[in-house]
């Protein structure tokens, strides 16, 4: 159960030292209750009140650091059913399957296939992190080698999956710097997973057939002393699937069950015979609590809109989704191309983009940080002011970029043309258009 801040600054040191950020301990507490703070932040607490603290504040799914290197990253750590209760925190990590017996020079095309699929997206890098190397039978040294050279030459981090505990060996000694996921802990080799995982301090997947099934598996597994663990409740069947990973979150959040505590790894690869329908069954587990979602394959048709799904259900609700501040150049701009400025909110940017495209005149496109509301709102808010944008403007660098001195700004924000001259004496402020989609006309026009 977590505590509230009274709870957790009487465990606090009282040194009120300001070293984590904050004036006072009683501030950083409310913080910490809040989930705005880390407990590392404070140099002083106790190991004693650091360990009483850190089992009161950990989520009911425990957060399984995945890899390392540039795609290191982390499942699970959820707190809600719903994203809109508060946010989801740790995004589905995206996997695709690559069997043990590939052809070394197919591995290499398809490793590079694979590491193009990098998109920008309002600031964000978004792009595919693991690669599940799946035991073709084909012995062990075959197994170990290509996980060696995934993990050495791709910057992609790897699912080891086999129930082999010959071939996992072979695989955690020549990827095992890499921090795989072991994946392949039943009921028949538990013990002799288990063993591997604890030994190389590796994660370790479980699978069993059903939830109910998991229950003493992941018992036994905390028992040898793993806390890295991540669950399978083995349905293939979509309705069971879905209703599985429901089932799980529920467990964990809503009744406790420290047993079903963790993410979940899912398998469209294995519910469906194409990958279009493999890519809809993956959409479905990245709204719906799946922590990994394995793939046979990924293709740009697929893998981007999971990205992009991904990054919308995955952004805080409460906070608007935003983009740099900065400038942008749409159609290689030069120093005579027009010059137009509005704020960060991200469908702002992405529709006022799109319009100056769509007139195929080069163009700078000034965003100032305006915490990701509209014009208008921001405006309105004071967040858009003409004395706000005339200094941004006189900062963005923008002023080395052009030899004329005009600037267009929307249409909604009119009333700023007079206070924006008068921070940027000389600059002539064009009003443009109130609507996004009269964008294009207007600088045809021009």
């Amino acid at each position: 159960m977590a505590l509230t801040g009274i709870q957790i600054f009487k465990l606090l040191p009282k040194t009120n030292c300001k070293e984590c950020g904050v004036p006072t301990c009683l501030a950083f507490a409310m913080n910490l209750a809040s989930g705005k703070a880390e407990l590392d932040s404070c140099p002083y607490v106790s190991d004693e009140a650091r360990e009483q603290l850190d089992e009161a504040s950990a989520p009911p799914i425990r957060p399984v650091k995945l890899g390392k290197g540039v795609r290191a990253t982390t499942t699970g750590g959820e707190t809600v059913l719903y994203r809109h209760e508060k946010t989801f925190y740790n995004p589905t990590v995206l996997a695709s399957t690559i069997s043990s017996d590939i052809n070394i020079d197919e591995l290499d095309k398809k490793l590079k296939i694979f590491n193009a699929f990098q998109y920008e997206r309002v600031g964000f890098n978004l792009r595919p992190e693991l690669i599940c190397l799946k035991d073709a039978g084909n012995g062990k040294d075959a197994f170990a080698n290509v996980a060696k050279k995934i993990a050495e030459e791709s910057e992609f981090n790897l699912v080891l999956m086999t129930e082999d505990i010959d071939v996992m060996k072979a695989g955690v000694k020549t990827a095992g710097f890499k921090r795989p996921l072991l994946y392949g802990a039943g009921q028949n080799n538990i013990d002799e997973m288990g063993a591997i995982a604890k030994k190389n301090d590796l994660p370790l997947a479980v699978k069993a057939d059903s939830v109910e099934a998991l229950i003493p598996l992941t018992e036994k597994l905390i028992a040898m002393g793993l806390k890295d663990i991540v669950i399978d409740s083995g349905a293939r069947e979509i309705k069971q699937a879905l209703e599985d990973q429901v089932a799980i979150r529920r467990a964990a959040l809503k009744a406790g069950n420290k047993a079903l505590g963790f993410p979940t790894i899912t398998f469209p690869c294995e519910m469906a015979s194409n990958i279009d329908m493999e890519t809809l069954i993956a959409a479905m587990f990245v709204a719906k609590y799946g922590g990994i979602v394995v793939m046979s394959d990924f293709t740009a048709e697929s893998i981007f809109p999971l990205l992009l799904e991904r990054l919308n259900i995955f952004t805080d609700p409460q906070r608007p989704m935003t983009v740099t501040e900065g400038i942008f150049e749409i159609g290689n701009p030069d120093e005579n191309s027009p010059v137009l400025v509005t704020t960060n909110f991200a469908l702002t940017y992405f529709i006022v983009s799109g319009e100056i495209e769509a007139s195929k005149v080069p163009t700078w496109l000034l965003i100032k940080d305006s915490e990701g509301l509209s014009v208008l709102t921001a405006w309105a808010a004071g967040k858009f002011g003409g004395d706000d944008v005339g200094e941004f403007v006189k900062k963005s660098g923008i002023i080395d970029k052009v030899k004329h001195q005009e600037l267009i700004i929307p249409g909604y924000a009119a009333a700023i043309a007079g206070d924006i001259e008068e921070e940027l004496p000389g600059w002539t402020i064009t009003v443009g258009p109130r609507e996004a989609a009269h964008i294009a006309a207007f600088l045809k026009a021009r």
